[in-house]
């Protein structure tokens, strides 16, 4: 049985590997070789030659596989007016690796009004037909929220919004002009990624998220805070952003959530299964659909995709994009029927357990690998659901 809106089947989580002339063409802006018209022809070829390669290969959604990006969600969040960019000392740390040190900073009330993201849709619009939907993937509102009230960030955040209401209010109006700005464009799939619930199933990195370092208790004093009810504070105010700027969001724009535990050169940030989160995330995020890693170990089990409500659907993550080793097709479609004891199976779908490049440097697999692992999915979704 197959789909006609997202998720389809088979279904990918949005970021290709670049192709390395468009590395070479990176490099070289950066260095004052580029202007900025000449990378954008480069990034042009790049996305008209993967949408090409999308098309061959099955797939019903297409994305520019975040060409023009540096980051999965920074890139976003310098578009939105009030923030720049900024280096920092110290770069998202990952299990063995840190990634570059860069960040966002306010520079003064932010707004969602024309987004450089929107030029990006209307190139991809172009190449929509009968049967393909193009799909544009931004990080949440409650990873904006996260970024800005990091430690490295949240003086400054706290300079420009003292009251954290008037912050939350910002982010889901800014939130709310560009989704309305982008829908005029004709997207009607929209993909929040979001790596906040994500890294919430990780018991350690919960017990941080809970200090008071990090609670918003505002005073600057030292609490002793119950780490159940500072994270119960901090999953409802995530749901709330979250829902708040999706609420006025027209009924057929299809908006879904990839919810990752870290994705960078094939390595990783969090560990543990969806329980911790599944009764607020799972329950309450008002979206149609959502993208879940179980690709490892490090995912948990099934059984918490039983919050997941009868009219949602759920984006199984089963193949693995950080590494190039193919999975087992019979193992694969195992897994699938385990996971239909807790979703019906007509609710469930497969993909890619994440993007192949939420990084412009990419995951340590070729691009014959990863087009090997599409078509991975498209067999094992036409035998499961024909």
């Amino acid at each position: 049985m197959s789909l006609s809106v997202p998720p389809f089947r088979a279904d990918v989580v949005g970021s290709y590997l670049r192709p390395h002339y468009l590395h070479d063409a990176r490099r070289q802006f950066a260095a004052g070789q580029l202007t900025q018209k000449q990378l954008t022809d480069v990034e042009d070829q790049a996305i008209t030659e993967l949408v090409a390669r999308q098309k061959a290969a099955g797939l019903q959604v297409i994305t520019d596989g975040e060409f023009r990006r540096s980051w999965w969600h920074l890139d976003f969040m310098w578009g939105i007016n009030g923030v720049e960019k900024s280096e920092i000392e110290q770069g998202y740390l990952f299990a063995q690796i840190e990634t570059r040190p860069e960040s966002i900073r306010l520079t003064g009330k932010i707004s969602g009004e024309q987004h450089p993201f929107l030029a990006h849709f209307r190139f991809l619009m172009q190449f929509a037909e009968q049967g393909i939907v193009p799909r544009l993937t931004i990080p949440a509102p409650a990873q904006f929220l996260k970024e800005l009230q990091r430690p490295c960030n949240l003086e400054q955040t706290q300079a420009i919004y003292p009251n954290e209401a008037d912050l939350l209010d910002d982010i889901v109006q800014t939130y709310q002009t560009f989704i309305e700005e982008l829908y005029a464009l004709g997207c009607r799939n929209l993909q929040l990624d979001d790596c906040t619930w994500g890294m919430l199933t990780d018991p350690k990195i919960a017990a941080k998220a809970s200090t008071p370092k990090e609670a918003t208790c505002g005073c600057g004093d030292s609490h002793d805070f119950d780490h159940a009810q500072s994270i119960a504070s901090l999953t409802e105010k995530l749901l709330q952003v979250n829902n708040r700027a999706l609420a006025s969001a027209p009924a057929d724009l299809i908006l879904t959530t990839h919810v990752c535990r870290g994705n960078y050169r094939s390595t990783w940030a969090a560990s543990g299964g969806y329980a911790p989160i599944a009764d607020v995330l799972f329950a309450k995020e008002n979206v149609s659909a959502f993208y879940l890693e179980f690709d490892t170990d490090r995912s948990g089990d099934f059984s918490p995709l039983a919050l997941v409500p009868q009219d949602k659907q759920v984006v199984l993550g089963l193949v693995s994009s950080k590494t190039g080793e193919l999975e087992d097709k019979d193992e694969v479609i195992a897994r699938i029927h385990e996971a239909a004891q807790y979703v019906p199976l007509g609710n469930l779908c497969l993909s890619t357990q994440c993007g192949f490049a939420s990084t412009e440097e990419g995951n340590e697999l070729t691009d014959t690998q990863q087009w090997q692992k599409i078509a991975l999915v498209r067999e094992v979704a036409e035998q499961v659901w024909g």
